[in-house]
């Protein structure tokens, strides 16, 4: 049994997919797994790492931003699409895969699109709840379509019915323990954990909301905060001095650049302000957390907002665009989770309804099934 994944990017594409490897590699030892990537991006660390056979192509997405730079890189780009169908097809035919599988980034693209003319049975996971330019594109070639969000088979024309798995999410996540992870960073229970973060660069933004809430409730005893800034966020901690909160001397303010250990964080969390990735909502989902989204407007699609309402139709978290942002809305957002536990409680219940906790097993028998 041989599989090949195209996947790249980033790890909100790549680590699914290395999830369902996985399933594939445990269930069947003897089978073959080879992905498809790019030399420079993030799959090129991760695959390997994880004891795939990883190969590469020469390709790139499209700059949107107008500049002279991105022209003349668009412009590359467009040499990269009419060249790499060679490369694709030379790996295609000396693997010789029984299915294709592709998780998103551009590397998707050719890779599915070559297979599917060459007869491979083939298969797409689109993580989003607003599907991208490259899986609609697929999804009408494809032999099977898988959704994280039911919302999304509505902007897709598909060849087949979309079945919807969910998305894979960390095992750590799942087994992650709220009163554990509470007594591992000594947090009391008469104490609400505020995870607040806007991803590993930092959003400005949240940093801004985050640095106007801690400063108004700060004097809270019964509030702990936790946020994280971000590499470009470094100038949070004299921002609240300048408001008057000296973050070393406040046992109920911990503020990082990153959190690394985040199944302990968000599974010791009461309150959750971040973005609205598709793998940040599978984890809140799958650890049942009451949340305030802010999605970036800076993505494609503005895929975040869609995935945000997706949860927000449900009752299953609070939502505030960017655009709508004030220190008074998010107050007035805040305080409504912090005073009314009943509330609280019932978005948390509707985020773990939501969740698909077997997801990766979802997509791996799907993968398996179209094998001739």
């Amino acid at each position: 049994m041989k599989i090949l994944f195209a996947a790249g990017g980033t790890g909100g594409h790549i680590n699914p997919a290395l999830a369902v490897a996985g399933v594939i590699r445990e269930r069947y030892p003897e089978s073959e797994i080879l992905f498809v990537g790019t030399k420079d991006k993030m799959e090129a660390r991760l695959v390997p790492a994880a004891g795939f056979d990883f190969t590469t192509i020469k390709i790139s997405g499209f700059q949107r931003k107008l500049s002279i730079e991105n022209i003349f890189r668009n412009i590359k780009t467009v040499w990269y699409l009419l060249t790499c169908n060679g490369q694709v097809k030379k790996i295609l035919r000396e693997f010789k895969p029984d299915v294709v599988v592709g998780f998103g980034g551009y590397v998707s693209g050719p890779v599915v699109r070559m297979a599917a003319k060459l007869g491979i049975p083939t298969a797409i996971h689109e993580q989003n709840a607003y599907p991208g330019i490259t899986n609609k594109a697929l999804a009408k070639v494809v032999d099977r379509v898988m959704l994280t969000a039911e919302e999304a088979s509505q902007y897709l024309e598909a060849k087949n019915e979309c079945i919807v798995t969910g998305l894979p999410v960390r095992g750590e996540m799942l087994r992650a323990d709220r009163e554990i992870s509470r007594a591992k960073m000594g947090i009391s229970d008469n104490r609400k954990l505020i995870l607040s973060m806007g991803g590993s660069l930092g959003a400005l933004t949240i940093n801004n909301a985050m640095v106007d809430i801690i400063a108004e409730h700060h004097k809270n005893e019964s509030l702990y905060f936790l946020h994280a800034m971000g590499q470009y966020g470094l100038w949070v901690p004299e921002k609240l001095k300048e408001k008057g909160v000296d973050t070393e001397k406040s046992d109920n303010i911990e503020i990082r650049e990153y959190i690394n250990d985040m199944d302990v964080c968000m599974s010791a969390a009461d309150i959750v302000i971040c973005r609205a990735g598709a793998s940040t909502l599978s984890e809140l989902q799958a650890l049942g957390k009451a949340s305030i989204l802010v999605p970036s407007p800076n993505v494609a699609e503005n895929h975040q907002y869609h995935n945000a309402m997706a949860l927000v139709n449900r009752n299953a978290a609070k939502i505030i665009e960017e655009k709508d942002l004030t220190k008074e809305k998010m107050d007035e957002l805040f305080m409504s989770l912090v005073n009314n536990d009943s509330e609280r409680h019932a978005i948390e219940e509707n985020a773990k309804q939501m969740s698909l906790s077997d997801a990766k097993e979802r997509i791996a028998d799907i993968v398996v099934s179209l094998i001739k």
